[in-house]
């Protein structure tokens, strides 16, 4: 071989080489080596703040895309959850654009013009620094014992076709995989179908992207699936059944499961929903009496129909709250406009207090603004769930109080969900003395107090109590340097 071919050969193969390894430098995630959190490839922590947008791919056209990802990404969302085969009778309702996902509702055979849309989706929310959590179907395409719209399409054959599909296509995109789309592993059947998926992808894209799944109303992943070696963090779902679910039990819970995995609440109680919906509305043959006169085009418009009212954005933020200082690697808020991206002329799942486009701005949603804010104040990657710190009895009620300590002693965090007075043992933060601040959950605003010895038991009184008046207690050493909450 002559020299100077011998040297293109090789400057051929470097500059293959350095256009590959660049490629596998784009953001992707993976589970810190504690199994406590996500992370991303260069180490630095993940911080999961999403929102399920489960009808984006197909009843949003590209404008409408834009502006609900837009939106997301300026409030401080970084994962948007979304479905490839809708639940909203998504296999033979086609999207904005006349499209169905697959010819003649064959998994192995996905229809093109269908999926150029999702990666226009998928494209804007990577230009906007946003993961798509992607489900590639929802859980009634596949059998078990909670029927929904379906139909029923799947086998462990053509699902792990689908899936390598799926993780080809988006190998290098900012994805998260979640399967199983509302519906817990009811049978044999359904776990090899789940499990063919998820091989699939993980052969298309070779591993790049994490798995999770999302089961039913208050259950959780690890019931069926902890063992599993595809599955990299546990999903639960707290679901909308009550005020102040006690969603820290899932924690404790995946907290003594071995080998450690990150954990997460994939859907709690959603803004505006009506608490216990169901008893009161079939979504697929509401019935009601026509003098009761509660909905009308699919709005509520008569609020006292729903007896035990709706969930607000203090339910979120007490939700959240106790999920984190609980070890939950993050957080999913939820609208119930926004789920369904509700307008008028389409017929609701859950009748809506008003559109998707509406609901962006509403409280809740600031809510999750103010907890990214506070969180990434602080290394919360570090914090370590201790309710050793609270003195004296600690119901499992409103009144119930959460607090978590950094690894290093630097701060401690305690939520009280109705701003009541709380004694604390002290010393869990290593310093003589600490500062004092509250922080305001609904207002992203921080109240600063006096310095108080570290020793002894000490009460803390809030600025303001009650309902709604939530708030958030940190107690920092003063000499670890940390930078102020802005």
């Amino acid at each position: 071989m002559k020299p100077r071919f011998f040297l293109l050969l090789v400057l051929v193969f470097l500059f293959t080489d350095c256009r590959k390894s660049t490629q596998h430098e784009k953001p992707f995630l993976m589970v810190s080596p504690n199994g406590r959190y996500l992370m991303h490839s260069d180490g630095k922590p993940f911080l999961w703040i999403g929102d399920t947008g489960w009808e984006l791919f197909h009843r949003l056209n590209r404008e409408e895309a834009d502006y609900y990802l837009s939106m997301r990404a300026k409030q401080g969302y970084s994962v948007i959850q979304a479905v490839v085969l809708a639940e909203m009778d998504g296999l033979n309702t086609p999207n904005a654009y006349g499209e169905k996902p697959l010819i003649e509702n064959d998994p192995m055979r996905p229809n093109e013009a269908y999926f150029r849309h999702v990666d226009y989706v998928v494209d804007k929310a990577e230009e906007l620094g946003l993961f798509i959590g992607m489900l590639p179907t929802w859980g009634d395409k596949v059998p078990n014992a909670n029927p929904g719209y379906g139909p029923v399409v799947f086998t462990k054959q053509n699902a792990f076709a689908y899936g390598e599909f799926l993780g080809k296509r988006y190998r290098d995109k900012l994805v998260i995989w979640i399967l199983g789309g509302d519906r817990n592993v009811d049978s044999f059947e359904a776990l090899d179908i789940w499990r063919a998926m998820a091989d699939g992808l993980r052969k298309g894209d070779n591993g790049r992207h994490l798995i999770t799944y999302h089961p039913r109303g208050e259950a959780s992943s690890h019931y069926w699936l902890h063992n599993e070696s595809w599955l990299d963090m546990n999903g639960y779902q707290s679901g909308h059944a009550r005020h102040f679910n006690k969603v820290y039990r899932y924690a404790e819970a995946l907290s003594l499961l071995q080998p450690r995995k990150p954990f997460i609440d994939l859907e709690p109680a959603y803004e505006d929903i009506p608490v216990r919906f169901w008893d009161y509305w079939n979504w697929y043959n509401p019935k009601l009496k026509p003098e009761e006169q509660a909905v009308i085009n699919g709005f509520i418009v008569k609020k006292d129909f729903w007896k035990e009212g709706f969930f607000t954005d203090y339910d979120v933020r007490v939700h959240a709250y106790w999920d984190f200082l609980s070890g939950a690697c993050g957080y999913t808020y939820g609208n119930n406009a926004i789920w369904q991206m509700f307008r008028e002329g389409i017929n609701p799942a859950i009748p809506c207090l008003t559109n998707w486009k509406d609901a962006l701005e509403r409280p809740g949603a600031a809510s999750i603004t103010h907890l990214r804010k506070i969180l990434e104040a602080r290394p919360f990657h570090k914090l370590i769930p201790d309710q050793s710190v609270i003195y004296g009895f600690n119901n499992d009620d409103s009144t119930h109080v959460r607090a978590a300590v950094s690894e290093d002693k630097d701060f401690l965090l305690v939520y009280l969900a109705l701003g009541q007075k709380v004694s604390l043992t002290m010393g869990k933060v290593k310093a003589k003395n600490v500062n004092v601040a509250w922080y305001n959950p609904a207002e992203g605003r921080l109240v600063t107090a006096q310095a108080v010895e570290n020793t002894g038991i000490k009460e803390f009184v809030p600025p303001s109590s009650g309902k709604g008046n939530d708030w958030l207690l940190i107690l920092e050493d003063p000499q670890a340097g940390l930078p102020p909450v802005n």
